[in-house]
């Protein structure tokens, strides 16, 4: 945020001015002649995003019109950041939180192997926005598509583990990481099986921060870092971004981030079981039995199904403390994406206040969420014959459902909520690039905000 989003500036300003297309006309007829020929010839309609430069005194372009339209969004400002010369900017009148953010998340370009493609325009920020929470959410944002967007060469277990470690490291908190083996001796079963064939081990992530007298809120994030589908090997076309696949663990580190940033009282502490799902001598396999840390056993059906197999165990130890909330973060299955597109974050829950308070959140900060149900009838296709449940059911039907009702067999009737996301945008939009994405994260936030903040 320091580059795009500032507090002032000791060079030349450029305002920006938000005009809505009912407005356009009485607008228009306030310009003298040459400012109606620049604007004509633009062919602006106040349009949203939609931009047109008008003149001052002297014939040189001195101020921006933009198109809005509806309530303020991430979209209202954040195209402008990679549109607009570079250069500084200020909008004229009241600027609300979510137009500067955008601003900021629109401004967001991967540059880990090549240059950025140009220089971001820099917004200046009115006093009476809160500089300090738009830098935690920018960087948060940031963060989680940085780690989803870099290939699994660099971002294997290891590197996720690395990348928690330093996070802690900044706010404070402890990482413990259980490498290969040890997941045995501590009973994670499946998130060894999951990763043993991989040449990077298979880890837990574990980090704890703030006071133990405060509320526990556990965050869960599944960190496959590349799924080749094991030995259900997937189709060339399914594995191309699976690179993503650790999108969950991504997501519960920038939430992390914020959570610690803005200092909530609770206790914070964040599980990341992070695997390769690959292919050796070693894989699990169809038709393998295992012993999770709950002490339920799982017949493997689907070598593909291995997202639930490594959050099972990691939901059990978390489990175990007895927190005041459970949230698991997912991109777990294409039936999710198949029911709610890929723009929308599908949520699962077994708390109906908690799942309700955070769509209402979600809808006041532009991160939109939409609850799918429990449907515990579909729970007898997840039986086996050999053991206490599969992994993956047999039907093709109510996929995201059935994967639910797996994870909620691990919750132990504490309140959680589940998150099967995308982690990607197909298509670039204003303020939310092509490319890897937090979706859920803000909404989570804001809930969590809301509910512990004195």
């Amino acid at each position: 945020m320091d580059d795009v989003l500032i507090t002032g500036s000791d060079g030349p300003v450029t305002p920006i001015e938000r005009l809505r297309a009912e407005e356009l006309e009485a607008f228009r007829a306030n310009l003298d002649d040459r400012g109606k020929a620049w604007l004509d010839r633009s062919g602006f309609r106040a349009k949203a995003g939609q931009t047109a430069w008008l003149p001052d005194a002297d014939g040189m372009p001195a101020r921006v019109l933009v198109g809005v339209e509806g309530a303020p969004s991430l979209a209202t400002l954040g195209g402008l950041p990679l549109t607009l010369p570079a250069g500084t900017y200020a909008v004229s009148g009241p600027l609300t939180e979510l137009e500067a953010l955008g601003w900021a998340t629109g401004a967001y370009q991967f540059a880990r192997y090549r240059e950025a493609s140009r220089e971001a325009a820099q917004l200046i920020l009115p006093a009476q926005l809160d500089a300090g929470a738009l830098d935690a959410l920018a960087f948060a944002t940031a963060l989680a598509r940085d780690l989803i967007n870099t290939p699994a060469a660099d971002m294997l277990p290891s590197h996720l583990a690395a990348e928690a470690e330093a996070l802690a490291e900044r706010h404070g908190a402890t990482c413990n990481v259980l490498v290969g083996d040890e997941l045995l001796d501590a009973g994670l079963n499946t998130i060894h099986a999951v990763g043993r064939a991989a040449a990077d081990d298979p880890r837990l992530i574990d980090i704890e921060w703030g006071n133990s007298d405060h509320p526990e809120v556990v965050l869960i994030g599944k960190g496959v870092c590349f799924d080749s589908g094991g030995l259900d090997i997937k189709p060339p076309g399914a594995m191309r971004t699976m690179k993503k696949d650790m999108g969950g663990a991504a997501h519960v580190l920038g939430l992390a981030h914020l959570v610690m940033s803005a200092r909530l009282p609770v206790r914070l502490r964040v599980l990341v079981p992070a695997v390769e799902n690959a292919i050796a001598g070693n894989a699990f396999r169809p038709g393998d039995v295992i012993a999770t840390r709950k002490g339920l056993t799982v017949e493997i059906d689907n070598t593909d199904a291995e997202g639930r197999l490594v959050l099972c165990d990691a939901m059990a130890i978390a489990a175990e403390r007895n927190p005041a909330l459970m949230i698991d973060f997912a991109t777990l299955t294409g039936a999710a994406r198949t029911a709610v597109g890929t723009e929308l974050a599908a949520m699962f829950s077994n708390d109906d206040a908690v799942a309700h308070a955070i769509a209402t959140a979600g809808s006041a900060v532009d991160d939109p969420v939409w609850r799918l149900p429990l449907h515990q009838p579909y729970a007898a296709m997840l039986e086996s014959k050999v053991a206490d449940l599969v992994n993956s059911a047999s039907s093709s039907y109510a996929g995201a459902i059935t994967a639910a009702l797996f994870l909620e067999r691990f919750a132990a009737g504490l309140p959680w909520v589940h998150f099967d996301i995308m982690a990607w945008n197909l298509r670039a939009r204003p303020g939310r690039p092509e490319g890897g994405e937090a979706m859920g994260m803000r909404a989570v936030f804001e809930y969590l905000r809301s509910r512990f903040t004195p």
